[in-house]
């Protein structure tokens, strides 16, 4: 995979990752709304399970956060490194002269 592909997909990675926590963060807020609604109810076994599942999602939302840091970190040191930008720019100018 050339250099430009490959950071491409990571790109396309980092942008997923943003989507799977914006996910995590609805998920979190749906399950905060049903809390509140229980509180009239006082369901024991409600109150349980949407408890259990707001920290496991909120862990998951965190874990999500750190990687999301990491590889978009490792994204944006990949793309200096290999001067992807230049890279880029070439790629249009071989388009436009129809060079590839």
């Amino acid at each position: 995979m050339d250099k430009l592909k490959k950071y491409e997909l990571m790109e396309k990675i980092v942008r997923q990752l943003e989507d799977l926590q914006h996910s995590q963060q609805a998920i979190i807020e749906k399950i905060g709304r049903l809390e509140v609604d229980n509180f009239d109810l006082s369901d024991k076994n409600l109150e349980k399970v949407l408890s259990d599942m707001h920290q496991r999602t909120a862990d998951n939302h965190d874990s999500i956060g750190q990687l999301l840091e990491k590889f978009s970190n490792k994204t944006d040191s990949f793309g200096e490194k290999n001067k992807v930008d230049q890279l880029k720019e070439q790629q249009e100018i071989d388009k436009i002269s129809g060079n590839s």
